[in-house]
């Protein structure tokens, strides 16, 4: 590819260009959820056919090689599109679907009595929502009930089946199956064994957006004027919430802040739960990111936890082009994705959903954020209950920036005599230093608690992109051997004496980009007004950093003037300048690990951290060319 940021090159290929239906005139498209989970699943009848399901018929992208290099060049001084950001209907126009391609969709499900039909205005994501014996007439499936590993859901097991000159346009089509594996990566402060942190306190805990402004040197911004008047902050979220919450929060704190600015978007008719329902995930998004840039709107896009949820809640934001920065804490490992893959090692489409409109956001100028996770280098210990290497969907693209976690200094516990300490310096986000309290408390390994840290590695469906290349750091690594895996990766055994392993080597897009506190015990106070309990709690975890970034990037827009932009290729950019407004943290050793990765001396790039921690106000001046 002649792009500069050729990223987007599969390391598979997908489904959606070799399967084809006996009949001669249909083509299988894929349906983003692949054999694993549909061939396991439990059936036990058909939907009732007069129930309505919402489906999303996603556009491949059109010249996409022109496309990544148009991002490349909004993001590069001295470029004629430096930060000449396209239109929601320029990106249509030159790189979505053709309006005969959507005509052709439409008229072919008009013929099914299928007209509830939205076109989002990139001509990449058509919503649909019609009957379960329309789609199955219409799809050539059988939409069916269905249980697997404890939840019900609806599905259809084989793959839908269009005519082929429609069919050839589509990367996938989703909603068909929602089941859906995406988790928040919020993780609560570990207290005892019989019960979680809850919202139960009177008065602020944790640390605060002032906190985060003082000890990453965003307060210069504000002396300057900076508040992120004139920005919009956007967060996708998959849980309701009560915006109240965000007003007791910035009131009890003293932040003055525009008034009436949380603005609740609810896309696809909103979650499907109430707000006491994961809304401790989009309370504290929304808390934190408004309290950075504290005169800036928040539109925060509810939708239901399904894929068509996610995807129409990103849709939405993005086709909005309300929002100059957009976050999400949200995500789900590549091993789950990996282990839907069909008996012919095709790819499913979904991650490349993700990642067409994250290369939309960054041509219309919009700064997108999303949490790498928060099981340290083992993501998929979170949701498969492996203990692989591995990273987490959908902040892998290349077109996001991936939010990583540390910890902060200082923090010490001492139970039964045992004494556990973070360490003198700010260290990447790894629960090692803290192994003798879990003991201490009763967590017996493996629980999920030893492999808490901030999300980090390698991706194995997006090579390394081009702005990653030229960072030392990048594609070699060094390790700490805390644990030993099975060969099938379904067991682990903690290594009682772990050493240091360097010149590991690794390719495919690194994780995180940078990283900010994010250790529970070093956390975040979070104010929530739920049935059972109205206060503050402690929280860590990646779901932090994602939102304030968006929160910083908001008010680095509004000191600079201008949307900066997508951030990876500028930053990598920085970093690599005499005055990189990053502090590398490359020590090496069981001081500054995610649960594996750790620093390498001398270096700029660590997979456990990224390009380390910013200066806030030295990073704004870059983007302002001083």
């Amino acid at each position: 590819m002649t792009a500069a940021l050729a990223a987007t090159a599969l390391v598979f290929s997908l489904g959606t260009s070799t399967s084809f239906a006996a009949a001669t005139t249909n083509q299988s498209v894929s349906q983003g959820v692949g054999s694993a989970v549909l061939n396991n699943a439990q059936y036990f009848g058909d939907a009732d056919p007069n129930s309505q399901v919402t489906v999303d018929f996603v556009f491949k992208v059109q010249h996409q090689d022109q496309l990544a290099q148009y991002i490349t060049d909004t993001t590069t001084p001295g470029s004629k599109n430096f930060r000449n950001y396209l239109t929601p209907s320029q990106f249509q126009q030159k790189y979505g679907a053709s309006n005969g391609a959507i005509n052709q969709l439409q008229k072919y499900l008009n013929g099914y009595g299928i007209t509830d039909i939205k076109v989002y205005p990139d001509n990449l994501i058509v919503t649909v929502t019609g009957t379960v014996a329309q789609l199955n007439k219409a799809l050539y499936v059988e939409i069916q009930r269905a249980e697997y590993k404890g939840k019900t859901f609806h599905a259809s097991k084989s793959d839908p089946k269009l005519p082929m000159d429609v069919a050839q346009n589509l990367l996938c089509v989703l909603g068909l199956t929602n089941y859906s594996n995406l988790t928040s990566q919020a993780v609560k402060e570990s207290g005892d064994l019989t019960s979680s942190p809850q919202a139960n306190s009177a008065t602020p805990t944790g640390n605060t957006p002032l906190d985060l402004a003082k000890h990453y040197n965003v307060n210069p911004l504000y002396e300057a004027g900076a508040t992120g008047a004139g920005q919009t902050i956007g967060i996708v979220t998959l849980a309701d919430f009560n915006p109240s919450d965000a007003y007791s929060f910035w009131d009890q704190l003293g932040i003055k802040y525009k008034p009436n600015r949380v603005n609740r978007i609810l896309v696809d008719g909103g979650s499907q739960l109430g707000a006491a329902y994961g809304s401790d995930e989009t309370d504290l998004d929304v808390q934190q990111s408004g309290g950075l840039a504290p005169q800036a709107n928040v539109n925060v896009y509810v939708a239901p936890n399904t894929d068509t949820g996610f995807v129409d809640a990103y849709a939405k934001a993005i086709n909005d082009n309300q929002a100059q920065s957009i976050s999400a804490s949200w995500g789900e490992s590549e091993t789950i994705i990996q282990a839907a893959v069909n008996s012919n090692y095709e790819t499913p489409a979904y991650p490349y959903v993700f990642n067409e409109l994250y290369m939309q956001a960054a041509a219309q100028g919009q700064a997108t954020f999303a949490a790498s996770g928060d099981s340290g280098a083992y993501a998929a210990e979170r949701d498969l209950g492996t203990f692989d290497l591995s990273t987490l969907n959908p902040s892998d693209s290349p077109y996001i920036t991936a939010a990583g976690g540390t910890t902060l200094p200082g923090y010490t516990r001492t139970l039964n005599g045992v004494t556990s300490l973070s360490g003198d310096n700010e260290r990447a986000w790894g629960y090692d230093y803290y192994f003798p309290i879990l003991a201490q408390l009763g967590y017996v390994f493996p629980d999920g608690h030893y492999f808490e840290g901030g999300g980090g590695g390698f991706s194995k469906f997006f090579a390394t992109p081009d702005y990653q290349l030229s960072v030392k750091g990048v594609n070699t690594f060094s390790a700490v051997n805390l644990f030993t895996s099975s060969s099938d990766f379904t067991s682990v055994t903690k290594n009682d004496n772990p050493n240091v392993v360097t010149g590991g080597t690794g390719t495919g897009r690194n994780m995180p980009d940078l990283s900010m506190d994010a250790d529970p015990h070093t956390g975040y106070g979070v104010y929530m007004n739920l049935p059972d309990a109205t206060g503050w709690a402690t929280y860590g975890g990646t779901s932090f950093v994602a939102p304030q970034l968006a929160g910083l990037s908001a008010l680095i827009n509004s000191s600079v003037g201008q949307r900066v932009g997508f951030w990876n290729p500028q930053i990598y950019r920085f970093a690599q300048q005499s005055d990189s407004p990053f502090t590398p943290l490359n020590d090496t050793g069981t001081t500054n690990d995610n649960g594996y990765y750790t620093g390498t001396a001398g270096t700029i790039y660590n997979q456990a951290t990224g390009l380390g921690i910013p200066d806030v106000a030295a990073l704004a001046k870059k983007f302002a060319g001083k």
